[in-house]
Order: C-alpha cells, then sequence, then structure tokens
C-alpha cells in the first residue's frame, strides 16, 4: 500500500489497459450519451447536506499524487511526486519528492499549528496559522496546495452559521457561500463560490474569495473515481447512480488568482478511513 514503484507500474497497466478498452467500445458515445442526460433539480439545502455527507464520510484519507507546477509559485520543483496523508477534522500532512525520491518537503498543520520543513534548502518554519508570514514567499503556494486537497479530503462542507445562495448557471448549480458576519455590519461578502455539475450533482470547480472579493483561487475537479483499492475497477465511468460519499475526482487544476501560478494534481491512488500508522501525520512540534 502507498509504494511508489509497485503502484505506478500497476498504475501505468491498468491505464494502457482501460484506453484500449475505451478505444474499442467507443468511449466517445459514453461521454454523448452524459452529456444528454436529464439536468437534476436540486435545493440549497440539499446540495449543502451533500457537501456535509462527504464531509462525515471521511476519517481519515491517504494518496499519492503526482503534481505540475507553472508560474514560479513553488522555487523548489516544478514537477513533484507526493503523498498526503490527512485526519478530520483538520490534521494533514503533505511531502513531496524528486523523480528519483529526494525528499523536497514536508508540511504539517494540525489544530493550530503548522511545521514546514525544507530538506534541500535547510529550513524549519514553525507557527500558528495566522503566522503565515514566517513562511515568507511560501506561504501562498503551501495555501493552495492545502485549498486543493479540500476535494478529496471532503472539507467542502457549508460552516454552521454560513449563509448560502442558490442559482443556476446552465448546465451548473452555482453555490454562492457568505461569511457568517460582516466586518462592518453590512452584507457578508462570498467567501466561496462553488458549481455542481447538474446531471451527477458533482463539485467541478470552486473559487475561493477575498474579503474584499478578489478570487483568490479557482480549483476545477474532474476524474471522480470510487476511492479505496475494492473499488479501483469502477474507475472513471462511475456515475451519480454510485454512492457519491466515496467519489473523489483523481485530478485537481489550480489557478492562482493573484498570480500566473498553478497546480495540476492527479492522484494515482486514493484510500480513504484506513486506520493512521504511527507517525504518517507528522508532528507541528
Amino acid at each position: 500500500m502507498l509504494s511508489w514503484p509497485k503502484l505506478v507500474n500497476n498504475t501505468r497497466s491498468r491505464a494502457v489497459l482501460c484506453g484500449l478498452a475505451l478505444a474499442l467500445l467507443g468511449g466517445c458515445t459514453l461521454f454523448r450519451a452524459e452529456e444528454t442526460s436529464p439536468l437534476r433539480q436540486a435545493t440549497a439545502e440539499q446540495l449543502m447536506g451533500m457537501l456535509q455527507e462527504q464531509a462525515d464520510a471521511v476519517q481519515t484519507m491517504k494518496g499519492l499524487f503526482s503534481a505540475k507546477i507553472s508560474g514560479g509559485i513553488l522555487p523548489i520543483g516544478q514537477r513533484v511526486q507526493g503523498t498526503v496523508h490527512y485526519q478530520r477534522p483538520n490534521a494533514i500532512r503533505l511531502r513531496g519528492f524528486t523523480a528519483v525520491g529526494s525528499e523536497l518537503f514536508e508540511f504539517v498543520q494540525a489544530d493550530d499549528q503548522f511545521r514546514l520543513r525544507l530538506p534541500t534548502m535547510g529550513r524549519e518554519v514553525t507557527g500558528r496559522p495566522s503566522q503565515t508570514e514566517r513562511l515568507g514567499n511560501l506561504a501562498r503556494p503551501f495555501q493552495l496546495s492545502v485549498w486543493a486537497m479540500s476535494g478529496v479530503t471532503g472539507s467542502q462542507a457549508v460552516a454552521p452559521g454560513e449563509r448560502v445562495q442558490l442559482s443556476e448557471d446552465g448546465d451548473r448549480y452555482r453555490l454562492d457561500v457568505s461569511r457568517a458576519v460582516a466586518e462592518n455590519g453590512g452584507t457578508p461578502p462570498v467567501s466561496r463560490r462553488i458549481w455542481f455539475e447538474r446531471r451527477n450533482l458533482l463539485v467541478v470547480e470552486e473559487q475561493r474569495l477575498s474579503p474584499s472579493g478578489e478570487v483568490e483561487a479557482t480549483m476545477q475537479f474532474d476524474d471522480y473515481r470510487l476511492v479505496g483499492a475494492e473499488h479501483e475497477a469502477a474507475g472513471p465511468t462511475a456515475t451519480a447512480s454510485t454512492d457519491k460519499r466515496l467519489l473523489r475526482p483523481f485530478k485537481i487544476s489550480m489557478k492562482d488568482g493573484q498570480s500566473p501560478g498553478s497546480i495540476q494534481v492527479t492522484f494515482l491512488e486514493l484510500v480513504s478511513n484506513e486506520p493512521m500508522k504511527p507517525g504518517e501525520l507528522g508532528h507541528v512540534s
């Protein structure tokens, strides 16, 4: 489980077989059939409930991913192999490696503490989330990385007290999430915009906004699959009839709203609700 050489070989084999099967069976026909399926109806309360179910369904998440980073937002490499370990409610550990297995970074966040270790630079920084200035120019890429992982950890749920407004946006629903209280006593600003594909009601895009209304980041979620080795055969053909609490996007694309930078994350494996072994979540002290 979660062994890079063995996993990559198995993943490549499955990818080749799936590609040949789709070519022989006419994958484009399946795509057209999905496009012509009827749009589903949902209320804001139902969509909020779905997000909460997705969050409740995950106690732990482990994953292997490959990331392509552009725009110079991460000075330690443009292509990174990585691992993610998450435990509800807010403990997360991200590690990045070069193609030959050398460790590039380790980022751990739990409760109100974080720790960033950069072996290649001989640097280690600790602090609280409100003290991200200690990270300097590294604060931005790691904030973006944590946001990107929200699609697989199920941490997109609407918090108690937050306000929502639902609107139709073509073949999508858009759920605007506002902060509970405005700082100046006026209308609370929108903090997130979440788009749902109306044919399957899966989250396909999300924006994070600053208090002034500027777009902080835009994330797109694709290639939903059932997580866990026992469900790998379902692959990208999983549909809305499947239990959505087990579906997670295996491809996440993020665009930084403050720079030309972008991050593309492709997961090779995701395993949910497997007990954490000692040390897998790292430490922040």
